[in-house]
């Protein structure tokens, strides 16, 4: 009788090992990291950064598109596009620190940029607050938007999105229940 074939080892996830990140995401902000990591594939990158979050954000989840006013979200995907092109190539091989938690960890993930890693579990947190068992793609955004130092916020401004404005936007969205 042959043996079964070995499963491949799934990528780690930003969260503590003894949690199960997948039955924490709906199932669009599971989609949104399986996009992240096959953007990282694609662009020869490092780790997943949270451009790369948002990019996945923007062309996965209509609610988090939503969130932005009028042709925001072409101007967005335009700059994220720009990245593999333009003024990206210079964090190419760089790990992303926003300054919100040290580069180096003892608990780091391996394949997440530290702010990456600290706006999954934000996320997490977030929908936690609200009492609802799974983050979603619009917990994502408030907690990316909220690190005012990390990659996905400078292509959001370069984009010419009020970070601010839409990080209250999202707050108060958290705290009534409701999505944005």
């Amino acid at each position: 009788m042959q043996s079964p074939t070995p499963r491949v080892p799934r990528q780690p996830v930003p969260t503590r090992p003894d949690v199960d990140l997948d039955a924490r995401l709906t199932v669009e902000l599971a989609s949104v990291v399986s996009g992240a990591r096959r953007r990282v594939h694609r662009d020869g990158d490092a780790q997943i950064d949270t451009a790369h979050l948002l990019h996945s954000l923007l062309e996965t989840d209509p609610g988090v598109r939503a969130a932005f006013d009028g042709p925001q979200v072409a101007r967005v995907l335009g700059y994220l596009v720009q990245r593999s092109i333009g003024y990206g190539l210079s964090w190419q091989g760089t790990v992303e620190d926003s300054g919100a938690v040290p580069v180096l960890r003892e608990d780091a993930v391996t394949g997440w940029s530290p702010p990456a890693v600290t706006a999954m579990n934000h996320a997490l947190e977030r929908a936690a607050r609200r009492g609802e068992l799974r983050a979603s793609g619009l917990d994502l955004l408030a907690a990316l938007a909220a690190d005012r130092s990390c990659r996905a916020v400078d292509v959001l401004e370069r984009a010419g999105v009020d970070v601010p404005l839409l990080s209250a936007r999202l707050l108060g969205a958290g705290r009534r229940g409701r999505q944005v």
